[in-house]
């Protein structure tokens, strides 16, 4: 405990007020849509921590935020579809988590950034097609999600995208992400301890993200029923190209 109040001791006032504040406002709008966080944590983390630790700390706060979203929807898990892209991602997610602890400050910023806009032209391919796959499509397809999930954040798009495409609907994708989610977080956190990457500063930030996604759960049921879906996702794709175009140029410049 005293090693993780003295790694947030050495934020600044204002670079904690500004963890807390998008920590708050990713998690309203992963509420409201599913995924958010991993793309818009990176947006105010790596200019304060840099781009090396921001994986692992996304990997561990979303420990949390699944894992509320995994009970407050039980009973709509899918487990058979479950199963089925763990099966397939979880040795590649742990191939993608190793390979992200050999990238120097530059590589990962570019890797950060260039998923994160990559993530909305594949979000809106895949909806203007209305792609669908087979049990043996989702396998396939979970392989190379499971090699992008391990070294990047702003990747949940593409598990929710693949997990529609197979036939599931409403709470339980969400449900059913969460779920997935939980099991390739604990992967990953063994690599990235296991290769010495988790400090006090990582697990501190990450408990920091953790504990202000509850209330943000409630606020974005709030706001569920009064903000239109088309706006917030126009917004989110708005900012996450925006936000990866910087991170990639912070890094070269």
């Amino acid at each position: 405990m005293m090693q993780l109040a003295a790694a947030l001791a050495a934020l600044s006032q204002l670079e904690l007020l500004s963890v807390v504040g998008m920590a708050l406002l990713a998690s309203v709008v992963g509420g409201v849509a599913g995924y958010g966080t991993g793309a818009l944590m990176p947006l105010v983390l790596v200019p304060i921590v840099g781009a090396e630790p921001i994986v692992p700390i996304i990997a561990i706060s979303a420990l949390m935020t699944n894992t509320s979203r995994a009970v407050a929807f039980r009973h709509l898990i899918d487990f058979r579809r479950m199963l089925i892209v763990l099966g397939a991602s979880m040795p590649m997610s742990a191939l993608g988590a190793w390979a992200y602890t050999f990238l120097t400050s530059v590589g990962a910023s570019i890797v950060i950034g260039g998923m994160l806009m990559a993530s909305v032209p594949l979000r809106r391919l895949l909806k203007q097609h209305e792609v669908q796959v087979s049990d043996k499509g989702l396998a396939a397809a979970s392989v190379g999600y499971g090699l992008v999930v391990g070294g990047t954040v702003g990747s949940g798009i593409i598990l929710l995208s693949l997990l529609m495409a197979a036939g599931l609907e409403g709470g339980a994708v969400i449900a059913t992400d969460a779920t997935i989610s939980i099991v390739i977080g604990f992967i990953k956190i063994a690599i990235f301890g296991f290769a010495g990457v988790v400090g006090a500063q990582v697990v501190a930030i990450a408990l920091v993200i953790g504990v202000i996604a509850f209330p943000g759960a409630f606020l974005a049921k709030a706001l569920v029923d009064r903000m239109p879906i088309h706006l917030h996702t126009a917004l989110l794709d708005a900012v996450v190209l925006v936000g990866g175009a910087f991170v990639i140029i912070r890094a070269l410049f």
